[in-house]
């Protein structure tokens, strides 16, 4: 079975999340524990891969579909926005992001890299969401809204919603059943490239010691961000 996986930059995102409405979509975390989640199998396990493959900074939403068996069959990350340039989209006056702009981006992302399973009588494969950002570890607004847009994909492409996990400078966190871990957090894609860099060999240029990470993780991978990934 391939893995198909992509990144895009948040200026083609924000071009595809627009909707006709301004209304704000959020789920607190009561409402997303009623709606029950499909929970992870090995969390720590899944935050891992998800991290190795996509390398994600704070500001970077990463999307998983796993497979029946809970392996990661198709991936894309994309930046919500939060680090600079284009907006991913229009902010509320309470601070947060609109569901339906984000449900409208991870189906965009969806439609890229998985076909949809709508005709199947039940679904087969489930979506989970990662989002790498700065702050609490607890729930925000912010939060609420990728839950939203989580949950109304996931429908809509005929998949099960899965986890929603958050990755700060505390750790990484599934929330909704309490899981977390340490390592990874927001800062470790930093922390990966400076400790390859001081390990290289004296007389190593710096600016290609500061490839080397991405073109580890691509060729480990086999082109896991921009090509197919096929499981052994």
């Amino acid at each position: 079975m391939g893995l198909n996986s992509v990144a895009v930059g948040p200026a083609a995102v924000g071009a595809a999340a627009v909707g006709p409405t301004a209304l704000h979509r959020s789920l607190a975390p009561a409402d997303w524990r009623e709606a029950a989640p499909l929970l992870l199998r090995d969390p720590r396990a899944l935050v891992g891969d998800l991290h190795r493959v996509h390398r994600p900074s704070p500001g970077t939403v990463v999307l998983g579909v796993l497979d029946p068996e809970g392996r990661i069959v198709a991936g894309a990350s994309f930046g919500s926005g939060e680090t600079g340039g284009t907006p991913l989209s229009p902010r509320t006056r309470s601070g947060s992001g609109d569901g339906w702009l984000y449900r409208n981006a991870l189906l965009d992302q969806l439609r890229r890299i998985v076909p949809h399973d709508l005709r199947r009588a039940s679904p087969a494969r489930t979506a989970v969401l990662m989002l790498c950002r700065r702050g609490t570890p607890d729930w925000t607004d912010e939060d609420g809204a990728w839950m939203w847009a989580l949950q109304d994909a996931s429908v809509l492409h005929g998949l099960r919603c899965g986890a929603y996990v958050t990755l700060t400078d505390a750790g990484w966190q599934v929330l909704g059943d309490g899981r977390r871990g340490r390592c990874p957090n927001a800062g470790s894609w930093a922390q990966e490239t400076v400790r390859t860099v001081s390990t290289l060999p004296v007389g190593t240029r710096p600016v290609r010691a500061l490839a080397e990470p991405v073109r580890a993780v691509l060729t480990g991978s086999r082109s896991a961000r921009t090509g197919s990934l096929r499981a052994r």
